[in-house]
């Protein structure tokens, strides 16, 4: 059974969610206000987090970025309006995924799927790779799935963590836009192009002071780190 955390003040979509999810193997544990979610996700062990934009107390932007301070858990983003610029603002503060309200219940059971075959798919991958990567001072661990610059573990998203686990995994291959969102399939069709722009620049800013992915003018991204 998956464990699913729920943060959204609508106690009705909550209920609904709880029942319908118990087929596809999903147990949905829930809160209405940021400060209880908050705690039982430091308390439990959750596969993924639906966050809501719309919540009393502090904004789902806001709940998202302290979740990124100390966990890499997937995090779904709900919101009513459905705008595009929110949509791009959760992903650049490290959503994984977005759903616009109202929506179809087996969408979003779609979309968790999908978001948890890829990082089984991860970590099936780490397993077939090296244990440890390093190019200069930047080690990747991929039996702990755990990146470290200058001794510093960065925080990064599972989608992050994918995104230079493929990278670092062929350095020097250039990657177009298109092929980066076949290896990463799950981000809104809305803003796909932009999306993987943003995902590109957040890992980048992780990994300064090293400059390890170049942009072709054009084409796509290349990952120049060597290994050592």
């Amino acid at each position: 059974m998956h464990r699913i955390l729920l943060i959204d003040d609508d106690t009705r979509l909550a209920s609904l969610l709880s029942e319908y999810f118990l087929q596809f193997g999903f147990e949905l544990d829930s809160a209405t206000l940021p400060g209880k979610g908050l705690k039982l996700l430091d308390k439990n062990s959750y596969e993924l987090v639906i966050l809501d934009i719309m919540l009393p107390e502090m904004d789902g932007f806001e709940v998202c970025k302290k979740i990124r301070k100390y966990s890499d858990i997937p995090i779904i983003m709900l919101t009513a309006r459905g705008e595009v610029m929110d949509r791009i603002v959760g992903l650049e503060l490290g959503a994984d995924d977005y759903l616009p309200k109202p929506f179809e219940p087996r969408e979003l059971v779609a979309r968790i799927q999908g978001i948890l075959k890829r990082v089984r798919m991860g970590a099936a991958t780490d397993k077939r790779s090296n244990a440890v990567l390093t190019f200069d001072d930047l080690h990747i661990d991929t039996t702990r799935r755990r990146v470290v610059l200058n001794e510093y573990e960065l925080p990064l998203s599972a989608m992050e963590y994918q995104l230079l686990l493929l990278f670092a995994t062929s350095p020097q291959k250039t990657f177009t836009r298109d092929e980066l969102l076949n290896q990463l399939k799950g981000i809104d069709a809305d803003v796909y192009t932009r999306s993987i722009d943003i995902l590109v620049s957040r890992l980048r800013h992780k990994l300064r002071p090293l400059e390890l992915i170049k942009t072709i003018r054009g084409h796509g991204y290349v990952f120049v780190g060597q290994t050592s």
